[in-house]
Protein backbone atom coordinates (compact mmCIF):
# COMPACT_ATOMS: atom_id res chain seq x y z
CA UNK A 1 0.00 0.00 0.00
CA UNK A 2 1.33 3.40 -0.92
CA UNK A 3 2.11 5.83 1.93
CA UNK A 4 0.03 8.95 2.15
CA UNK A 5 2.21 12.01 1.96
CA UNK A 6 1.34 14.77 4.40
CA UNK A 7 1.51 18.24 3.00
CA UNK A 8 4.17 20.36 4.68
CA UNK A 9 2.99 23.59 6.22
CA UNK A 10 5.16 26.61 6.74
CA UNK A 11 6.30 27.19 10.37
CA UNK A 12 7.01 30.85 9.75
CA UNK A 13 5.24 33.19 12.19
CA UNK A 14 4.39 36.74 11.30
CA UNK A 15 6.03 38.89 13.99
CA UNK A 16 4.85 42.23 12.64
CA UNK A 17 2.07 42.68 15.17
CA UNK A 18 4.35 41.76 18.10
CA UNK A 19 7.02 44.22 16.94
CA UNK A 20 4.38 46.95 16.74
CA UNK A 21 3.23 46.23 20.29
CA UNK A 22 6.80 46.16 21.61
CA UNK A 23 7.59 49.47 19.91
CA UNK A 24 4.43 51.08 21.31
CA UNK A 25 5.29 49.91 24.83
CA UNK A 26 8.85 51.17 24.50
CA UNK A 27 7.62 54.54 23.24
CA UNK A 28 5.13 54.78 26.11
CA UNK A 29 7.75 54.15 28.82
CA UNK A 30 10.26 56.54 27.24
CA UNK A 31 7.75 59.37 26.98
CA UNK A 32 6.19 58.93 30.44
CA UNK A 33 9.34 58.32 32.49
CA UNK A 34 11.14 61.17 34.21
CA UNK A 35 14.90 61.44 34.43
CA UNK A 36 16.48 61.62 37.87
CA UNK A 37 17.73 65.13 38.53
CA UNK A 38 21.33 65.31 39.79
CA UNK A 39 21.46 66.42 43.42
CA UNK A 40 24.13 68.78 44.77
CA UNK A 41 24.08 66.83 48.07
CA UNK A 42 23.26 63.11 47.58
CA UNK A 43 22.03 61.51 50.80
CA UNK A 44 21.16 57.95 51.80
CA UNK A 45 17.71 58.33 53.35
CA UNK A 46 16.60 56.01 56.18
CA UNK A 47 14.33 53.10 55.27
CA UNK A 48 10.60 53.06 55.96
CA UNK A 49 7.53 51.00 55.07
CA UNK A 50 5.28 54.06 54.81
CA UNK A 51 4.29 55.15 51.30
CA UNK A 52 3.20 58.80 51.12
CA UNK A 53 3.85 60.74 47.93
CA UNK A 54 5.30 64.22 48.28
CA UNK A 55 3.30 67.08 46.75
CA UNK A 56 4.32 68.12 43.24
CA UNK A 57 3.81 71.83 43.85
CA UNK A 58 4.29 74.39 46.63
CA UNK A 59 6.97 72.28 48.28
CA UNK A 60 10.33 73.22 49.78
CA UNK A 61 12.88 70.49 50.54
CA UNK A 62 15.61 70.85 53.16
CA UNK A 63 18.39 68.32 52.53
CA UNK A 64 20.71 67.54 55.44
CA UNK A 65 23.92 65.55 55.18
CA UNK A 66 27.49 65.71 56.52
CA UNK A 67 26.38 68.64 58.75
CA UNK A 68 25.53 70.63 55.60
CA UNK A 69 22.11 71.99 54.72
CA UNK A 70 20.76 72.50 51.19
CA UNK A 71 17.48 74.08 50.15
CA UNK A 72 15.23 73.50 47.17
CA UNK A 73 11.87 74.86 45.99
CA UNK A 74 9.49 73.37 43.41
CA UNK A 75 8.29 75.71 40.67
CA UNK A 76 10.17 78.37 38.77
CA UNK A 77 7.75 81.11 39.81
CA UNK A 78 8.25 80.36 43.51
CA UNK A 79 12.03 80.36 43.08
CA UNK A 80 11.86 83.78 41.43
CA UNK A 81 9.68 85.17 44.22
CA UNK A 82 11.85 83.66 46.96
CA UNK A 83 15.02 85.06 45.38
CA UNK A 84 13.40 88.48 45.24
CA UNK A 85 12.55 88.27 48.94
CA UNK A 86 16.11 87.24 49.80
CA UNK A 87 17.54 90.02 47.63
CA UNK A 88 15.45 92.54 49.54
CA UNK A 89 16.42 91.07 52.91
CA UNK A 90 20.18 91.11 52.23
CA UNK A 91 20.24 94.17 49.94
CA UNK A 92 21.59 92.20 46.98
CA UNK A 93 20.67 92.98 43.37
CA UNK A 94 20.15 90.18 40.86
CA UNK A 95 19.81 90.81 37.14
CA UNK A 96 16.90 89.39 35.15
CA UNK A 97 19.29 86.84 33.60
CA UNK A 98 20.54 85.76 37.04
CA UNK A 99 16.96 85.46 38.29
CA UNK A 100 16.04 83.35 35.28
CA UNK A 101 19.05 81.06 35.77
CA UNK A 102 18.27 80.69 39.47
CA UNK A 103 14.68 79.70 38.68
CA UNK A 104 16.09 76.63 36.88
CA UNK A 105 18.11 75.43 39.89
CA UNK A 106 16.29 72.71 41.85
CA UNK A 107 18.45 72.84 44.96
CA UNK A 108 21.44 74.77 46.27
CA UNK A 109 23.64 75.10 49.32
CA UNK A 110 25.68 78.30 49.45
CA UNK A 111 25.59 81.49 51.54
CA UNK A 112 23.78 84.44 49.95
CA UNK A 113 27.14 86.14 49.35
CA UNK A 114 28.20 83.26 47.05
CA UNK A 115 24.88 82.94 45.25
CA UNK A 116 25.89 85.00 42.20
CA UNK A 117 28.96 82.82 41.63
CA UNK A 118 26.83 79.67 41.90
CA UNK A 119 24.27 80.99 39.44
CA UNK A 120 27.03 81.76 36.93
CA UNK A 121 28.25 78.13 36.93
CA UNK A 122 26.95 75.45 34.57
CA UNK A 123 24.76 72.69 35.93
CA UNK A 124 27.45 70.00 36.02
CA UNK A 125 29.92 72.39 37.65
CA UNK A 126 27.46 73.30 40.43
CA UNK A 127 27.09 69.68 41.52
CA UNK A 128 30.81 68.94 41.80
CA UNK A 129 31.91 67.96 45.34
CA UNK A 130 33.14 70.88 47.41
CA UNK A 131 31.58 73.61 45.25
CA UNK A 132 28.63 74.18 47.60
CA UNK A 133 29.54 74.34 51.31
CA UNK A 134 25.93 74.47 52.51
CA UNK A 135 23.59 77.19 53.75
CA UNK A 136 24.52 78.74 57.13
CA UNK A 137 22.01 77.76 59.82
CA UNK A 138 23.64 78.67 63.12
CA UNK A 139 22.32 81.30 65.51
CA UNK A 140 24.74 84.03 64.38
CA UNK A 141 24.04 83.67 60.65
CA UNK A 142 20.80 81.77 60.19
CA UNK A 143 20.29 82.08 56.44
CA UNK A 144 18.26 78.86 56.30
CA UNK A 145 15.58 80.56 58.41
CA UNK A 146 15.46 83.44 55.94
CA UNK A 147 15.16 81.08 52.94
CA UNK A 148 12.29 79.19 54.58
CA UNK A 149 10.52 82.46 55.35
CA UNK A 150 11.16 83.80 51.82
CA UNK A 151 9.77 80.64 50.24
CA UNK A 152 6.69 80.66 52.49
CA UNK A 153 5.96 84.27 51.58
CA UNK A 154 6.46 83.43 47.89
CA UNK A 155 3.88 80.62 48.09
CA UNK A 156 1.35 82.90 49.75
CA UNK A 157 1.91 85.75 47.29
CA UNK A 158 1.98 83.62 44.13
CA UNK A 159 -0.48 80.82 44.92
CA UNK A 160 -2.31 81.99 48.06
CA UNK A 161 -1.39 78.74 49.81
CA UNK A 162 0.77 77.53 52.67
CA UNK A 163 4.12 76.11 51.61
CA UNK A 164 4.68 72.44 52.40
CA UNK A 165 8.13 71.54 53.73
CA UNK A 166 10.02 68.25 53.55
CA UNK A 167 13.20 67.29 55.40
CA UNK A 168 15.47 64.87 53.56
CA UNK A 169 18.18 63.73 55.95
CA UNK A 170 21.01 61.27 55.56
CA UNK A 171 20.48 58.07 57.57
CA UNK A 172 23.91 58.54 59.19
CA UNK A 173 23.45 62.21 60.02
CA UNK A 174 23.77 63.12 63.70
CA UNK A 175 20.56 64.11 65.48
CA UNK A 176 21.68 67.62 66.63
CA UNK A 177 21.88 68.82 63.01
CA UNK A 178 18.35 67.59 62.25
CA UNK A 179 17.11 69.12 65.52
CA UNK A 180 18.48 72.54 64.55
CA UNK A 181 16.56 72.36 61.27
CA UNK A 182 13.35 71.34 63.07
CA UNK A 183 13.86 74.14 65.60
CA UNK A 184 14.13 76.67 62.75
CA UNK A 185 10.79 75.45 61.39
CA UNK A 186 9.11 75.51 64.80
CA UNK A 187 10.31 79.07 65.39
CA UNK A 188 8.13 79.97 62.39
CA UNK A 189 5.27 77.84 63.82
CA UNK A 190 5.77 75.17 61.13
CA UNK A 191 4.98 72.01 63.09
CA UNK A 192 3.85 69.80 60.21
CA UNK A 193 6.40 68.66 57.65
CA UNK A 194 7.34 65.61 55.60
CA UNK A 195 10.28 63.33 56.43
CA UNK A 196 11.69 61.81 53.23
CA UNK A 197 12.63 58.13 53.56
CA UNK A 198 13.51 55.23 51.31
CA UNK A 199 11.18 52.26 50.82
CA UNK A 200 11.88 48.93 52.49
CA UNK A 201 9.90 45.73 52.86
CA UNK A 202 7.94 44.85 56.01
CA UNK A 203 10.30 41.97 56.88
CA UNK A 204 13.47 44.09 56.47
Amino acid sequence: MAKVKMSKKSTKIDMTAMCDVAFLLLSFFVMTSTAKIPEPLPVDTPASTRETKLPDTDLATITVGDKKVFFGITGQDLRREALGNIAEKYSVTFTEEETKRFSLIDGFGVPVGNLKQLIALKGDERNKPGVQPGIPYDSLDNQLREWVLAARLAAKDAHQTELKIAIKGDAKEEYPTIKKVIDILQQQKVNKFFLVTGLRSDDF
